[in-house]
């Protein structure tokens, strides 16, 4: 009997997180890249707790989106390296699912750790507790953006020559209504003005991106593996 919708979905998500443990070191290096870029702010500027308020929202969702960012190049390059990606195109099951599974496994291994230990690094900032639950929502609903439209560039940029400079390429422009309206959702906040719209436009690109990028990577890949 094939399985249905959730169970593909669960076999490549569970798959792709078994090969993420196995690559420990891969999946560590963007935590700590997140966690060096966020610390190195206030060391370098000093106890200026109010200048540190201001520039938080920046600082954490800009090296939240390059955080990223460094894990783009694996979301689709070892599969296609081992002929995974064949297999799964002539695999029963639509292969813009198995892309579907594919992000939402990026998404736990490199968005959601950056989501949890986000409010942790807030303290650094001075940053009131209200605050830190905006920037973990504007986080929890903006890394998912970011998993999305980087899989658009990642299979855009399959098997070219000097694909991981293109890649930041094509997704830092896709990243900046995430970037804007993350930050500014904490930056509303923090000035007593209310998140709530920001949070809104956020989760509407979060809505908009989820039904058209699994369809946009997957027609990619399939230019890519032709």
């Amino acid at each position: 009997m094939r399985p249905g919708t959730p169970g593909i979905l669960w076999t490549v998500v569970r798959r792709d997180l078994l090969l993420a443990l196995r690559r420990k070191s891969e999946v560590l290096t963007s935590l700590f890249f997140f966690v060096i870029v966020v610390s190195l702010f206030p060391l370098g500027i000093g106890p200026e707790m109010s200048l540190l308020r201001i520039i938080a929202p920046g600082v954490l969702w800009v090296a939240a989106l390059l955080a990223a960012m460094l894990s783009l190049n694996r979301l689709f390059a070892t599969d296609h390296a081992d002929g995974t990606l064949e297999q799964m195109l002539l695999a029963p099951a639509p292969l813009g699912l198995l892309v579907t599974g594919k992000i939402i496994a990026h998404w736990l291994v490199a968005g959601l750790p950056l989501v949890l230990i986000a409010p942790l690094l807030g303290l650094q900032y001075d940053l009131a507790p209200h605050a830190l639950g905006v920037l973990m929502l504007s986080l929890l609903i903006g890394t998912p953006l970011l998993s999305l439209l980087g899989a658009i560039g990642a299979a855009l940029t399959l098997g070219v020559r000097g694909g991981g400079v293109l890649l930041s390429l094509l997704t830092l422009p896709l990243y900046i209504p995430a970037l804007i309206f993350g930050a500014g959702a904490v930056e509303a906040d923090i000035s007593g003005l209310g998140a709530t719209g920001h949070l809104s436009l956020l989760a509407a690109l979060l809505a908009l991106s989820a039904f058209f990028a699994p369809w946009a990577a997957t027609a990619a890949l399939r230019v890519a593996l032709e």
